[in-house]
């Protein structure tokens, strides 16, 4: 095969080249240009390097000369994402709950390749940050497509929903019994994905990390006339991560220097008063259950329930129970 038969492939290579190894600490010199398309079969002259270059700046490519006998050469100064954007992204792959420890270290792998090899270190750094809890379920790709197809196509997804066993392995519930659901939302609440979906007249959430085999069906969606009047934000603050309950309006008395909790909790727009220099008061709709209780029970003594009364002899009741099962040695 002739040397110049690979020519009109020679511009694409030095743009991977420069994106894959140049950096503004490392410069890539004409001579190692040169070397590497000698080693793809490729003809090149130092005019024709500088000739090249000069087309992809033209092109758009952001492309800087350092002019040094030392260590001169090109390096792309503008890429598609910034080292600190990639580090970002990274930080929350890693720490996605939702996501594998096998599927983070795709993600991030691929993540690396958007910028040099010696930018891609600092990346490296990070994946061993800390061991965070991560969901065992290999599908959740699979998972979230799929929803979004159905979501897309405004048809209905079956699944089966998994728990943990005492044996320490995801099980499906209801004996592997398929749920049938009108997916409407995905919603990122406490480092978790959840489904939003219309079922049995009302609107329900999954934890995405614990469904299974996903299908579309052929049955067009229902609920969207509920999910036109459901304020998805108010639902997540009130309802994810809390077990079942009755929805209330509570309102709870608690010092200042807990207003940041409470707003970051509930959002900017929960409706807050002062009742004198120390303490404010809000009213929050929630869902009444245990692990209302424990939240509240999370921030302090100072946190009162001050009505409804049914709700602050629940959760009095709450604590006195948690108490009482607890035994000194």
């Amino acid at each position: 095969m002739a040397k110049s038969s690979n020519q009109k492939l020679k511009l694409l290579y030095i743009i991977d080249m420069l994106e894959r190894e140049s950096s503004e600490e490392h410069p890539i010199s004409t001579k190692a240009f040169i070397d590497m398309l000698d080693s793809k079969g490729i003809c090149a002259e130092r005019k024709s390097i500088y000739d090249d270059i000069n087309q992809l700046v033209e092109f758009g490519y952001d492309i800087i000369q350092v002019r040094s006998k030392v260590n001169g050469g090109y390096y792309l100064a503008s890429r598609r994402f910034e080292l600190a954007e990639l580090k970002l992204l990274v930080d929350a792959v890693q720490s996605s709950k939702f996501i594998t420890e096998k599927k983070s270290r795709e993600l991030i792998r691929k993540l690396e390749e958007l910028t040099s090899k010696h930018e891609a270190s600092h990346l490296q750094r990070q994946v061993y940050v800390a061991s965070r809890v991560k969901t065992e379920n290999e599908g959740i790709y699979y998972n979230v497509d799929a929803i979004h197809r159905g979501i897309h196509d405004n048809v209905q997804i079956s699944f089966t929903y998994l728990e943990w066993s005492v044996n320490k392995e995801l099980v499906p519930r209801r004996q592997g019994q398929k749920y049938v659901v009108s997916p409407w939302a995905l919603i990122w609440k406490d480092e978790y994905y959840y489904l939003a979906a219309y079922v049995d007249g009302v609107v329900k959430h999954f934890r995405v990390d614990k469904m299974g085999s996903v299908t579309l069906e052929k049955t067009p969606r229902e609920g969207l006339k509920t999910f036109e009047q459901t304020d998805l934000a108010k639902y997540a603050n009130q309802r994810l991560g809390m077990f079942g309950g009755n929805e209330e309006t509570v309102t709870i008395r608690f010092p200042n220097h807990l207003i940041g909790v409470i707003i970051d909790h509930f959002g900017k727009d929960v409706a807050i008063r002062k009742i004198d220099e120390e303490q404010l008061q809000t009213r929050i709709q929630v869902v009444v259950s245990g692990q209302f209780f424990g939240w509240l029970a999370g921030l302090g003594k100072d946190v009162v329930v001050t009505s409804p009364e049914a709700v602050k002899v629940q959760y009095i009741k709450w604590l006195y129970d948690t108490l009482s099962s607890q035994r000194l040695p």
